[in-house]
């Protein structure tokens, strides 16, 4: 039985995992910023299995929260075992109409808050000489898109991070692992979807009612958390896990369809195109599996 400290888990991933581990007999602590009024949807969803795990208040962006959180774990369950930062925010703003604070905001949940956990528990795994580090990162960790620019770069920075305590703390036996999730129904997306102003007189209209389009189809043709939380659980048990893993039918196709040509080419994509001409060629670009 492993001792699972888990980010984030009110809904979508963090959700889907705190259950995951639950169900494999796991000692969970299923953390969120608001249990009071967060903490329903997987109440219930434990109830209705009869699985048991701990929720538990924690501030990815408060110091103070999260040094009380892993200490109360490590008080009552003596070590952490895997610690999976899945708390996140999304943005999908253009660039000119983001501000400093919106980007710091961004940072602070996304990089900030994961960095800050991974120092906490890193002590005790250290010493023990054992230990997983999951990060949940995203395909954006790796591809870089209109109006994605700010989550992409918290991504980005967060898979360095990454890259570099799985090289630093390898010799003692710890564990680091990326996910990489493609579009999944979850409501960072929609919230993200949802704070786009669309205006035709914008200078960006364009560029925004195809971002609107592009993103907003996730709410239907995104994947079930589920399979995230069973990717994540397979890395954490896995005997030579890797270091990244993409996980939903389109994660590959986006990594690929950015990387298959140079950066001029990526850069060429919907430049003075029209509507009928961008779809034609984001269905080349990006040609999804059929069922």
């Amino acid at each position: 039985m492993a001792v699972v400290l888990i980010t984030g888990t009110s809904t979508g991933i963090g959700l889907a995992t705190a259950l995951q581990f639950a169900r494999s007999g796991n000692q969970v602590y299923a953390t969120m910023r608001n249990p009071g009024t967060g903490a329903a949807a997987l109440k219930a969803a434990a109830a209705a299995e009869g699985l048991k795990l701990k929720i538990a208040q924690l501030d990815v962006t408060d110091p103070a929260s999260v040094e009380r959180a892993v200490d109360a774990v490590l008080v009552e369950a003596g070590r952490i075992d895997v610690l999976v930062n899945n708390a996140g925010v999304g943005d999908l703003s253009v660039i000119e109409r983001t501000t400093e604070a919106g980007a710091r905001a961004m940072f602070e949940t996304n990089f900030f808050g994961p960095l800050r956990l991974i120092r906490a528990v890193l002590p005790e795994m250290r010493e023990r000489r054992s230990g997983t580090i999951v990060n949940v990162s995203s395909v954006a960790g790796k591809v870089t898109a209109m109006g994605n620019g700010l989550y992409s770069a918290s991504k980005h920075a967060l898979e360095a991070v990454s890259e570099a305590v799985a090289l630093e703390t390898r010799p003692f036996g710890i564990r680091v692992v990326i996910i990489e999730p493609g579009f999944f129904k979850t409501p960072i997306i929609g919230k993200a979807t949802g704070a786009i102003k669309l205006d035709e007189a914008s200078p960006y209209a364009v560029v925004e009612h195809r971002i609107a389009m592009i993103y907003g189809s996730a709410d239907t043709t995104g994947g079930d958390p589920a399979t995230v939380a069973e990717a994540i659980e397979h890395a954490v048990t896995s005997s030579e896990p890797k270091l990244r893993y993409t996980v939903g039918v389109d994660a590959d196709v986006f990594i690929n369809g950015r990387f298959a040509g140079t950066d001029e080419d990526w850069l060429a994509f919907g430049n003075e195109m029209t509507e009928e001409e961008f779809w034609a060629d984001f269905a080349r670009r990006f040609p999804m599996p059929t069922a």
